[in-house]
């Protein structure tokens, strides 16, 4: 048996060939239970960049999020392992439900500050 014929194999069980990939067993694992808790999940691959290897981020329908690195061989199996739709974000962007849970999470995070500054 070969090393391919190992991660082919695997493939069947469900998520084995994306820990076969960039990803490690602890983030692939991660990737597909926040996908199974979360209602209309996308991922968005980022580019490698001097810091970093290949990221993905993924977006549920609400605007939550969540960043791995899964690196080249990691984003190219992502869609089929977690069966889920993958965009390139250099050419999509990011989904404007991003930017506003980010917004609604700003909100949340100041007024509780400033309750908290109240009550002292």
């Amino acid at each position: 048996m070969g090393l391919l014929d190992r991660f082919r194999r695997g493939a069947a069980r469900g998520g084995a060939a994306l820990r076969a990939g960039s990803v490690s067993g602890e983030d692939a694992r991660y990737l597909a239970e926040w996908v199974r808790t979360h209602v209309g999940v996308e991922g968005y691959v980022e580019p490698k960049t001097t810091v970093t290897d290949v990221t993905v981020v993924l977006v549920a329908a609400d605007g939550e999020w969540t960043r791995r690195i899964v690196g080249e061989r990691g984003a190219r199996r992502l869609a089929g392992d977690l069966r889920i739709p993958v965009y390139d974000v250099r050419k999509t962007g990011y989904p404007q439900r991003m930017r506003d849970y980010d917004a609604r999470k700003r909100v949340q995070r100041r007024r509780a500050l400033e309750e908290e500054l109240r009550e002292m």
